[in-house]
């Protein structure tokens, strides 16, 4: 076998039992019982711009895979500012990703989360939040909440593992769209798209 492959293989069992673990102590705060697939990743961080430049927010890294894909984009890890609320996640992200701002947080409190980031305009945000688990009011809030720190145009991209968005298109505030269907990710994932509508 090659030792690269093993080694490859034996890091993503790994974090396939963490995350498991994890699930069991707190299926709530993850709402899969398993990672996102590399492929599911790839496609959520291919709504970022490579040429951008601008600075990348990850809500939900879990097991780092999302943020690989985010980096494979040609973000710089100083630019992507990671931020999760597990505890447990926590020393694994900080060993693979070393310069990646990787914070303990609540993506739902970003003030307290990203206190010196107030005005900062991200390029892109990437989450991977169970928002299902939260009451309707609440995810549309946090829509709004993450799109006020875009630059105008640019996409919040959420995964979800139902076949409606988990938050409903707003016709005066912004719009959703669907990007794609993961079926090969387990359990099936949809990911969708929301974006600041653009005063006419």
């Amino acid at each position: 076998m090659n030792i690269r492959f093993a080694k490859t293989a034996a890091k993503h069992f790994d974090e396939e039992i963490l995350f498991f673990k994890t699930w069991i102590d707190k299926p709530k705060a993850l709402g899969a019982v398993l990672p996102t697939s590399s492929a599911t990743a790839r496609r959520m961080a291919s709504v970022i711009n490579p040429h951008s430049q601008g600075p990348v927010l990850e809500l939900g890294p879990g097991t780092g895979v999302i943020t690989k894909a985010i980096l494979a984009r040609n973000v710089e890890p100083e630019k992507l500012y990671s931020i999760e609320h597990t505890e447990a996640f926590l020393p694994q992200l900080r060993s693979e990703f070393p310069d990646v701002n990787i914070i303990h947080g609540d993506a739902f409190q970003l003030d307290e989360a990203l206190p010196d980031m107030k005005g900062v305009q991200f390029d892109t945000i990437v989450s991977a939040v169970p928002l299902l688990y939260f009451p309707a009011e609440h995810r549309v809030n946090f829509v709004n909440n993450l799109l006020n720190r875009l630059k105008p145009g640019r996409p919040v991209v959420q995964i979800s593992y139902c076949p409606l968005s988990p938050v409903p298109s707003d016709q005066e505030t912004y719009s959703v769209e669907p990007l794609d269907w993961m079926l090969r990710n387990i359990p099936p994932a949809r990911l969708w798209v929301f974006r600041r509508r653009l005063a006419s």
